[in-house]
């Protein structure tokens, strides 16, 4: 009954089923491991933020700046040294305003200087958080003269991630996210691909904690991972049904063949008027 499977079509099928199902299962499995190492790098970087926003708090405390390292030796930011504390030397140029940033809950918007450096170069400085819409007159002055900044190194921000607006329009003083692409077209200064958050917000506004580097987050990929995961398993499963249900039909013909209720030359799958 089942000498069908010997034949070159079935030859054919069967090779394919046997490379397919282990492939699919491979690509699952590797999906799923992808989404597994952005969950533990996810976990990973909360608890480095959180580590190092302990040690922020501590340094604010002590008013000391000594665990502090230079700038320049910081960059560029990574996973490895973003939110590291660090400090730099300049004075406060420009003002913007960054709005809808939600802080404890709260939507306000930040503080965000321009300090130019020693080096040429400015450097943006998240002074703080205030509540409500952003407003320029609730901003307070940055201080006069050199001043010496201790705070968390960031990474530049991309629109739409980690919960940076996307939205354009911004009326003039005010950027979406904090990064030197953003900041190119508005300020003539040569800039850090950087920023940094201050360890105690300035001019009695709050500080704005550090966050988790670029790409640790639980984000769209990741989710992508997970969904391309089930995807692979669904494929496999599939690819098994329709085998069976080849090989069902395959039966079921060779048997009613052997009984003589169809012709000897027909095949399966063949068109009703061939069969009578």
């Amino acid at each position: 009954m089942y000498r069908f499977l010997l034949t070159p079509r079935w030859w054919g099928i069967n090779v394919f089923v046997v490379l397919a199902i282990p492939f699919c299962v491979f690509m699952g499995s590797w999906q799923l491991g992808r989404f597994e190492d952005r969950v533990q790098a996810h976990e990973s970087a909360k608890e480095q933020v959180a580590e190092q926003n302990e040690e922020r708090s501590a340094a604010a405390k002590e008013g000391s700046a000594a665990k502090a390292k230079p700038l320049d030796s910081l960059l560029p930011v990574d996973k490895e040294t973003s939110g590291e504390l660090t400090r730099a030397t300049g004075r406060y140029g420009e003002q913007m305003l960054v709005p809808d940033r939600k802080l404890d809950d709260k939507s306000g918007f930040y503080v965000l200087t321009l300090l130019r450096t020693d080096s040429g170069k400015s450097l943006p400085v998240v002074r703080g958080w205030l509540p409500g819409n952003a407003s320029a007159a609730k901003a307070p002055a940055a201080p006069k003269g050199e001043v010496t900044v201790v705070g968390s190194l960031q990474a530049s921000e991309s629109p739409g991630s980690n919960g940076v607006s996307a939205a354009g329009g911004l009326p003039k003083g005010q950027l979406g996210a904090i990064s030197s692409a953003s900041l190119v077209n508005l300020v003539p200064d040569d800039l850090y691909d950087a920023w940094i958050t201050l360890d105690k917000g300035d001019s009695g506004m709050k500080a704005v904690p550090a966050s988790a580097p670029n790409n640790t987050g639980l984000d769209l990929k990741a989710f992508q991972n997970l969904g391309y995961t089930g995807e692979w398993f669904v494929f496999a499963a599939f690819v098994l049904f329709m085998w069976f249900r080849l090989f069902r039909r395959e039966k079921e013909f060779a048997r009613d063949a052997r009984l003589g209720l169809v012709p000897e030359q027909a095949t399966p799958g063949a068109p009703a008027a061939e069969l009578r």
